[in-house]
């Protein structure tokens, strides 16, 4: 019931657009500034400091302050549909979102969110739609995430592992690839061109959702930090946690009603949401799913 009054609300008002989030590839390169160690498609972030939030963004954002992670392992790119599948197949079990028997989606063509029956990770805007195997899945809730990533032995990331991660060794920058957001005059993420909702002029090639490894991957390795789908974290949300949260490995509020997510999605557009920045945050209740929204998962080193 929760889900059910929670999703009605943010449609009927269009608080959903603040979770915004698909063909050709971009294929500039950034330099990588530490050398890599890579398992099992993960990638070990290094231990170390950073400066986490933005002073310069929402309030919830504020105040930047210093934080210290422990290192740890991370998945190099948002979980696909075909890696979901295997644990479907391997587990029998049912998303939320197949529970209910429908999900929220942004219909592009009418540019709003809707309510559609039979919207599913397998049919994301509905029973008639499809997706790719390695695109990143989506209409998975956070509950959905968690038993994956329980399942796949990890876990899911922190929101300061996440940004941390995002930040790919830069210091302070406004996105994971440095303060331009058209680096050379060209997209290098998956986000909304153009005025949102209204049009899509398709700059960097995507409709909606784009495969992973479409763009260059970060500093650390890493594909898809900024944009294509908003992902999941461990944290419960709290829009004042910055303002006393500790200093090292910070793990979220004690408690909560909606789970913290990053990154941005396919939807963030300049006009409106621009949380494709690495201090960009959102939130949604743990059986909430969406059209732009997966996750990646972590791994303790």
């Amino acid at each position: 019931m929760k889900r059910i009054l929670v999703i009605k609300l943010l449609i009927s008002i269009g608080i959903f657009l603040l979770i915004q989030g698909c063909q050709s590839k971009n294929t500039q390169s950034f330099e990588t500034k530490t050398k890599l160690e890579i398992k099992d498609s993960m990638i070990l972030i290094p231990a170390g400091s950073f400066q986490m939030g933005s002073d310069e963004g929402m309030p919830f954002e504020a105040p930047i302050h210093n934080v210290k992670i422990n290192a740890f392992w991370i998945d190099e790119h948002e979980v696909t549909v075909a890696e979901f599948t295997k644990f479907i197949e391997a587990t029998g079990y049912k998303t939320d979102a197949e529970k209910f028997g429908w999900s929220g989606v942004f219909e592009v063509e009418k540019a709003k969110w809707i309510k559609v029956d039979g919207a599913n990770w397998r049919h994301p805007e509905g029973k008639n739609s499809e997706t790719k195997p390695d695109e990143p899945v989506c209409q998975v809730s956070w509950n959905d995430a968690n038993e994956y990533a329980k399942w796949a032995g990890k876990r899911l990331p922190t929101e300061a592992e996440f940004e941390y991660a995002a930040r790919g060794g830069l210091s302070q920058k406004k996105y994971s690839w440095g303060d331009d957001l058209r680096p050379n005059g060209k997209p290098v993420a998956n986000w909304w061109q153009g005025t949102f909702p209204e049009n899509n002029n398709l700059e960097d090639g995507f409709l909606r959702c784009a495969s992973v490894k479409s763009f260059a991957p970060n500093g650390y390795g890493l594909f898809d930090m900024a944009g294509n789908v908003w992902e999941w974290t461990s944290d419960w949300y709290d829009e004042n946690y910055y303002q006393n949260s500790p200093t090292e490995n910070p793990k979220g509020a004690e408690t909560g009603t909606e789970k913290s997510m990053r990154g941005g999605s396919w939807m963030c557009s300049e006009n409106y949401c621009s949380n494709y920045r690495v201090a960009g945050r959102s939130h949604a209740t743990p059986d909430t799913s969406l059209n732009n929204v997966g996750f990646r998962c972590v791994r303790d080193q």
